[in-house]
C-alpha cells in the first residue's frame, strides 16, 4: 500500500520563466514516482521538463506581469480542470508571495500550509529579512539601504570593498535587464551606478558587509514545518561550488549534518510561526566562526532532492503527505550524498560520488530530460555568447552591458521603484528602511553525462535568467 494518498494531485506553480529550472523537474519525479498525479503551471518553451514521463498535463503559467487576481484566476482555471482539491507547491519565490497573499481565496479548491498571513513576503524580501533576523537573535551580515547615489558610495566605503550588493524583491527584476539578484561590488563608483537601476530593478537596494571568505563556509538548510511546527524532512548541506562562481546558487552539493546551522534554522522558523517548506542560506564567518544567515526562500530550494533520506522521504513529499494526513516515514539521514547540476558542474557529474548521488536533470527512469538538456543548453549558451559579442562585453558589475538609463531615470516602459515590472507579481508597499543590523531511499544515480572540454565551457557564461536567490555574501 502506498504511503502516499494517491487520489489528491499535485500542481506545480512557477512563474519565474527560467526554462532550466531544475527544482522544477526534481518536484516532478519526486511526486510522480510516489504515484501522485502531477499538474505543471510554468513555461515549457524550451525546458527539458516537458519530456519528463511524470507529468500528467502542461498547464500555462500566468502571463508575465500578471497581478494577483490574474494569477488566482489562472490557478482556478486549473483547478477546474483537476477537478478536484490538490496539493499547491510554488517552485519560486513570486509563486510563493502570491499563493500567500490570496490563501483565504484558494484554500476551498488546493490544500496549503497554514502559514501567517504576509509572512512569505516577509521573509523573501532581503530588506526586512535584516529585522526578521535581529527579532530571532539569528546572526546577519551589516546591512545599509541607501537612499541616493552619493549615500551608495557612501554607504560602500563604510562598509569597506568588496561589498555585496541586492535588490531587496529579486522576483521584480525585469527579464532581459541584466540585473543579478545578488552580485559583489569592488568599488564605490560601481555602487552608485547600480542605485541609478533602482527604478527598473523595482526594489531598493541593499549593500551588505562582505563576510571574509573561508574554507567550507556556504550552507544551506532545507525543512517542511508541519502542522505542528516541528521541522520535518530535509537537513543541512554545504556548497561545493556555486554557480556563477562566488555568488550563485549550487552547482555542487553535499549532505553535510551541522547542528549549529540546524538549530539556527528551527529556531527561526518557530519564532516566525513559519509552515510549509523553506530553503534557508547560510554564510560562515571565517574571522568569527558564526553562521550568518543571508537569504529566507519560502519554498523548495533547487537542489531540495539532496535531501532524500532512507526512506525517500524530502521536504516536497513530507509535505504533500502531510496536507494529506498521511504519516511521514522515519528515514535515516545520507550523509556525504551529493547533489550535481549537469550543466553548471558537468565534471563533477562525472566523478565517483561513494556517498551517493543525485544528479539534476539524468535520470535512468526518465531520460527525455536528460537528453533534451545538452540540445537545449547548446543553444542557451550560443545565444547568451553571440548577445555579448553584440553588445561588444559586459558592462559594470551586476549591470547589463548596454541600454542604462539616464540618471535617475528608468528606460522606456519600466516601472516606478516599488512596482513589478515584468514579473508574476505586482509589487505590494515598500518594505520600511533597514537600519545598520550589528552581526550578532536515495534517487536513480543517472545516466552518463555527454563529457566536455571543461567546466568553463558551460559556467562561465553569466546569465541572469539562471540566477536563483544567491546564497553567497
Amino acid at each position: 500500500m502506498s504511503l502516499f494518498d494517491i487520489r489528491v494531485p499535485a500542481v506545480l506553480l512557477r512563474i519565474d520563466r527560467n526554462p532550466f529550472h531544475h527544482g522544477t523537474l526534481g518536484a516532478v519525479r519526486s511526486l510522480g514516482r510516489a504515484g501522485v498525479e502531477v499538474h505543471l503551471v510554468a513555461d515549457s518553451a524550451g525546458s527539458p521538463v516537458r519530456g519528463s514521463r511524470f507529468v500528467r498535463r502542461m498547464h500555462p503559467p500566468p502571463p508575465p506581469g500578471a497581478s494577483a487576481h490574474d494569477i488566482a484566476a489562472v490557478l482556478r482555471r486549473v483547478a477546474g480542470r483537476v477537478r478536484r482539491p490538490a496539493v499547491l507547491v510554488p517552485m519560486d519565490d513570486a509563486s510563493a508571495i502570491a499563493v500567500g497573499r490570496m490563501r483565504d481565496d484558494l484554500s476551498p479548491l488546493y490544500l496549503l500550509p497554514d502559514v501567517p498571513a504576509g509572512l512569505p513576503e516577509r521573509v523573501a524580501d532581503k530588506a526586512e529579512l535584516a529585522a526578521v533576523c535581529a527579532a530571532a537573535d539569528v546572526p546577519h551580515p551589516v546591512t545599509l539601504v541607501p537612499d541616493s547615489p552619493a549615500r551608495a558610495a557612501a554607504a560602500a566605503r563604510e562598509l569597506g570593498l568588496p561589498l555585496v550588493a541586492k535588490w531587496s524583491r529579486p522576483w521584480l527584476l525585469p527579464p532581459g535587464s541584466g540585473l543579478r539578484s545578488t552580485m559583489v561590488l569592488h568599488s564605490a563608483r560601481e555602487a552608485r551606478e547600480l542605485y541609478l537601476r533602482s527604478a527598473e530593478a523595482g526594489s531598493r537596494l541593499l549593500l551588505q558587509a562582505h563576510l571574509p571568505p573561508g574554507p567550507n563556509g556556504d550552507w544551506f538548510v532545507h525543512g517542511y514545518a508541519d502542522r505542528s511546527g516541528t521541522v520535518r524532512a530535509g537537513g543541512s548541506g554545504r556548497k561545493r561550488r556555486a554557480w556563477p562562481r562566488g555568488a550563485g546558487l549550487t552547482a555542487v552539493g553535499c549532505w553535510t549534518p551541522n547542528p549549529q546551522v540546524q538549530a539556527l534554522a528551527e529556531r527561526l522558523t518557530d519564532a516566525l510561526g513559519y509552515r510549509g517548506i523553506f530553503d534557508l542560506d547560510f554564510r560562515r564567518c571565517a574571522a568569527t566562526g558564526r553562521y550568518h544567515l543571508l537569504d529566507f526562500n519560502p519554498r523548495p530550494g533547487a537542489q531540495f532532492r539532496l535531501f532524500a533520506d532512507s526512506a525517500g522521504l524530502d521536504v516536497v513529499r513530507a509535505l504533500h503527505l502531510d496536507l494529506t494526513d498521511r504519516p511521514l516515514p522515519d528515514g535515516a539521514p545520507l550523509p556525504g550524498r551529493e547533489f550535481v547540476v549537469e550543466n553548471y558542474a558537468p565534471l563533477a557529474a562525472l566523478r565517483p560520488a561513494p556517498g551517493g548521488r543525485e544528479l539534476a536533470w539524468h535520470a535512468r527512469d526518465d531520460l527525455a530530460p536528460g537528453r533534451a538538456l545538452w540540445t537545449l543548453w547548446g543553444g542557451h549558451v550560443a545565444r547568451r555568447l553571440l548577445a555579448r559579442l553584440a553588445d561588444g562585453g559586459t558592462g559594470p558589475a551586476g549591470t547589463a552591458p548596454t541600454g542604462t538609463a539616464p540618471t535617475g531615470t528608468a528606460p522606456i516602459g519600466t516601472a516606478p521603484a516599488g512596482t513589478a515590472p515584468s514579473t508574476g507579481v505586482s509589487a505590494a508597499s515598500p518594505a520600511p528602511p533597514v537600519s545598520p543590523v550589528p552581526s550578532a531511499s536515495p534517487g536513480p544515480a543517472g545516466s552518463p553525462v555527454p563529457p566536455v572540454s571543461s567546466a568553463s565551457d558551460v559556467s562561465d557564461v553569466s546569465d541572469d535568467s539562471d540566477d536563483e536567490k544567491a546564497s553567497t555574501c
